[in-house]
């Protein structure tokens, strides 16, 4: 575990912070803000959980889900270094496989979409929406990300892979879809 002891250091003052390996960067870089979009996404998530009455099933996901961000905010901001004997804390495998079979679970209950789904019906699925952009935002920063450093594939697999199960458990909160709310192109003409 960490142990904060200050919460202030200064060292950020004139525009920098420190990589999880030490090194310095302007706090505008593109890792920062991968990590910082994951960061937002977590806490868009402690948001919809504030509305989980009664989906004792899904808070328990989505609690395992802001654990995990936090790993790959740790993932992120420490860049591979070669040569580097200490073991870093990755994402791996089995945390994309938990939410692939949580998203099999939860879309086998709903009725196949018939239209594109915009954002509501309940609290809870409404901020699920949210969190689902913003999980999409941090997915196109670690993807560009990608394009010029190394960045762990399965860190890429999981934002990818949560996305889609925020979209199908709001979707499963929406009384498994009945509360949807359908797209229906050109209505407002």
């Amino acid at each position: 575990m960490v142990q904060l002891t200050r919460i202030y250091t200064r060292g950020g003052d004139k525009g920098q912070t420190s990589l999880g390996t030490g090194r310095r960067v302007a706090k505008h870089d593109q890792r920062v803000a991968a990590y910082g979009d994951v960061d937002e996404t977590n806490a868009t998530i402690g948001l919809a959980r504030l509305h989980m009455e009664g989906a004792a099933e899904a808070d328990a996901m989505l609690a395992r889900i802001q654990n995990d961000l936090f790993d790959l905010g740790a993932d992120l901001c420490t860049p591979e270094v070669e040569g580097e004997t200490r073991e870093r804390l990755r994402i791996v495998a089995t945390q994309v496989e938990r939410l692939e079979r949580e998203i099999d679970a939860m879309n086998a209950e709903l009725a196949p979409l018939k239209s594109f789904i915009l954002p509501g019906g309940t609290a809870a699925s409404s901020y699920l929406h949210l969190a689902r952009t913003v999980a999409r935002r941090a997915e196109r920063e670690m993807t560009a990300l990608a394009e010029r450093e190394d960045v762990n594939q399965e860190a890429l697999r999981y934002i990818n892979r949560l996305s889609d199960h925020l979209f199908v458990m709001a979707r499963h909160l929406n009384d498994k879809g009945a509360r949807d709310v359908l797209w229906m192109p050109g209505a407002t003409r």
